[in-house]
């Protein structure tokens, strides 16, 4: 083969890379379409669904109600909520044309060793934000309502804006949705060599301050959600080393 054949050969196979994601990238951007636009028409019930563990806090049934100081608030709300869930819909389907771009590029002991881990992926993170949602919302709500008073001057009610409050509830599930991912990252690197079952054993004061950090950076500055996000991480870490494999007697040696 001559030189500007091998050239040749190299660009085809360049724009064929090229094709393949442009049509991955056509395929993610038409289901996130279709997803955006079947959140957005149930935009209501997902608005009713992050509002309720907030109204559950008042079982007076006063305040029970968000407000908004502009104009253009609610629907730019709507809108983020929508792209949100339409985001949570269309993940796995976008995990799915992730691997069907890589596949093709992989050895078959990688593809069997990456390919079990696809499902756990979307899984995870799933569970993880169901977490926030009914375990830590609870206790973190409170805490923030429990700083109402009538005592003083003046009384300290909450009057939470639509934006704020939404925006706060989504963090909280994105934080949680991907620190579950944490099991799998680390059995993938596990499984190409990079870290060990005796490497993570012998770092897990390491990974308690680590994961105390990552849960001040994620998390609202209240002291239950904080310590729950660094609880589910030091459990998933070490749900990570149980799925690692043993080390070898040469390893070991």
């Amino acid at each position: 083969m001559t030189k500007n054949s091998e050239e040749t050969t190299e660009d085809m196979t360049l724009v064929s890379h090229f094709a393949e994601l442009r049509k991955r990238l056509i395929w993610c951007s038409v289901f996130f379409i279709i997803a955006f636009g079947v959140s957005y028409s149930f935009s209501e019930l997902v608005i009713d669904i992050l509002s309720k563990p907030l109204a559950d806090q008042y079982q007076n049934g006063e305040h029970k109600r968000l407000i908004f100081t502009s104009l253009t608030e609610p629907f730019l709300t709507y809108l983020k909520l929508s792209l949100y869930a339409g985001f949570f819909l269309t993940f796995p389907f976008i995990l799915l044309q992730i691997w069907f771009f890589i596949a093709p590029g992989l050895f078959v002991e990688e593809r069997q060793k990456i390919k079990p881990l696809l499902y756990m992926i979307p899984l995870l993170f799933y569970i993880g934000g169901a977490f926030a949602y009914f375990y830590i919302f609870p206790f973190a709500w409170e805490f923030f309502v429990s700083f109402e008073t009538e005592a003083g001057a003046l009384p300290i009610e909450l009057e939470a804006k639509i934006s704020d409050y939404f925006s706060l509830a989504i963090s909280f599930i994105f934080a949680f949705g991907l620190s579950f991912e944490l099991p799998v990252v680390m059995v993938i690197l596990g499984r190409f060599g990079l870290v060990t079952k005796e490497l993570l054993r012998n770092n897990r004061k390491y990974a308690l301050i680590v994961s105390f950090v990552m849960a001040a950076v994620l998390t609202p500055p209240d002291v239950f959600s904080q310590i729950g996000l660094a609880l589910c991480l030091l459990i998933l870490y070490e749900i990570s080393i149980h799925f690692l494999p043993e080390p070898s007697e040469e390893e070991k040696e």
